[in-house]
């Protein structure tokens, strides 16, 4: 499954259309769908990206859900109804659709923002005003991950 790390900040053309950043190309070699899968983000404004290979998972996972059920229902509906495949063109561009660019308020730039398995598609100003509370929270809450061999 791909891994995508790193913060990209790209503009948008005249088209709507926006460079995928290389490395995250790159991380997606190989998956039989040769673009993205998008959704606007449940948390917050920004759109949640990922590849083919990630939303199989997901769907395994949404599959063990009681079919009909209210729960099953809403994951659905929520991810898999508003969910685009987004090809790559010869530039490894995609278009970004209107709907999703009017969720993120992302106008002339788009910030690429790695996430572990999925991506984020930000407006640049809004990722940095997001990242800074988000460090302010980590600190304040003493969140650590599970050392490594590394770590404390």
């Amino acid at each position: 499954m791909a891994v995508f790390i790193d913060t990209f900040i790209n503009k948008i053309d005249r088209k709507g259309r926006v460079s995928v950043p290389a490395p995250y190309r790159a991380a997606l070699v190989g998956q039989l769908f040769q673009g993205i899968v998008a959704f606007p983000s449940f948390k917050h404004p920004a759109i949640q990206c990922a590849g083919m290979d990630w939303m199989t998972a997901l769907t395994e996972t949404v599959n063990k859900v009681d079919l009909f059920s209210d729960e099953h229902d809403d994951l659905t509906a929520s991810v898999f109804a508003d969910a685009k495949q987004l090809a790559f063109d010869g530039e490894g561009r995609i278009m970004l659709p209107e709907n999703l660019a009017r969720h993120a308020a992302i106008g002339e730039a788009a910030a690429f923002v790695g996430r572990g398995h999925t991506f984020e598609i930000w407006q640049p100003e809004a990722l940095e005003a997001y990242k800074a509370e988000a460090r302010k929270r980590a600190l304040e809450k003493n969140r650590t991950l599970p050392g490594n061999g590394g770590g404390r």
